[in-house]
């Protein structure tokens, strides 16, 4: 036994919603005693940073009932069982924004919430786009808008701009643009 892993010995399920499925392990520590772990189960993620040709990203604002705000974020979207990121991605653009894209490069994977959720989000950067038409999910309220790169990156960096997949997204392409290590 290595001194950093967590071994399961047993799980339940305590909810099962549409959403989401909490988990209580039970789980051996390194030291050898044991502990309960609650585990958040969800399916994972996707976000989309559409960057248009006059470098301005597309964003969607919605109310986040577990904050009781609106909250600026890109595009993004549950992905269904064993669905290909790119197919969500794809999805969720053209749903959420009315607009779809050439190229999608992909950015990466994220963690938001390590600690007590199994979540993945898969991040793109979505270019050459193009209308199309909007359709969001039957209770998805979204206000589309753009905003330049360079003025979301100050954003980001002044902490106005609280959805992490949207920081990294946004920095991450900044970042790519302006000065990629080697």
């Amino acid at each position: 036994m290595d001194t950093l892993t967590e071994y399961t010995l047993s799980q339940s399920t305590a909810f099962q919603g549409r959403l989401l499925r909490l988990r209580v392990d039970e789980a051996r520590l390194p030291d050898g005693t044991t502990a309960n772990r609650e585990v958040v189960m969800h399916p994972g993620g996707v976000g989309i940073i559409a960057l248009t040709e006059e470098d301005e990203v597309l964003l969607v604002k919605q109310f986040r009932y577990p904050y009781g705000e609106i909250v600026t974020e890109i595009p993004a979207g549950k992905r269904e069982p064993g669905e290909d990121p790119l197919v969500t991605g794809k999805r969720e653009l053209a749903e959420e924004t009315g607009f779809r894209a050439d190229t999608f490069t992909p950015l990466g994977t994220l963690y938001p919430t390590p600690g007590y959720c199994d979540e993945v989000i898969y991040l793109y950067l979505a270019t050459g786009l193009h209308p199309t038409e909007a359709h969001p999910d039957a209770d998805e309220f979204l206000q589309v808008e753009r905003m330049p790169l360079e003025a979301l990156v100050k954003l980001a960096l002044d902490g106005q701009l609280p959805d992490a997949k949207t920081q990294i997204a946004v920095l991450k392409v900044w970042l790519l643009r302006t000065a990629r290590p080697e």
